[in-house]
């Protein structure tokens, strides 16, 4: 929470400097105003893929984490902690910009299936009908 304190703060900041130059899209990590650029790319956009890229390879290095760790394992993890927490895959998927919550299922939904396995094999005991396979 700490850290998404203090980008929230420092692109405040930015938004402040800039006025309408920020373009507001609601993003958590948008692109900064510190090379404002003639190229149809403007500050609160979404951050350019490669810069992103060569970044995390700095904060993996500097983590001491496995060179195979990405960015999007972390994003995983949270869509996947989400839905088996029981949060509401139409929030999830909005969260996380899913074209539908339907995809995020489709793609995220297969731990869903143990669960759902596990709570039918609960229910089957306590009503006395042994294991659900």
């Amino acid at each position: 929470m700490r850290v998404l304190k203090i980008q929230w703060e420092r692109q405040q900041a930015w938004k402040s400097q800039l006025g309408s130059r920020w373009n507001e899209q609601g993003l958590v990590f948008a692109r900064d105003g510190y090379m404002l650029r003639n190229d149809g790319l403007r500050p609160g956009d979404p951050q350019d893929a490669g810069q992103v890229s060569a970044r995390w390879r700095t904060v993996r290095t500097r983590l001491d984490l496995p060179k195979d760790f990405r960015v999007h394992d972390w994003r995983h993890s949270k869509v996947t902690n989400d839905l088996e927490a029981g949060e509401n895959p139409v929030e999830i998927s909005a969260n996380v910009r899913h074209a539908s919550p339907g995809y995020t299922m489709k793609q995220y939904g297969k731990r869903r299936v143990e669960g759902a396995l596990r709570l039918a094999s609960g229910t089957a005991q306590r009503i006395g009908l042994g294991n659900v396979t």
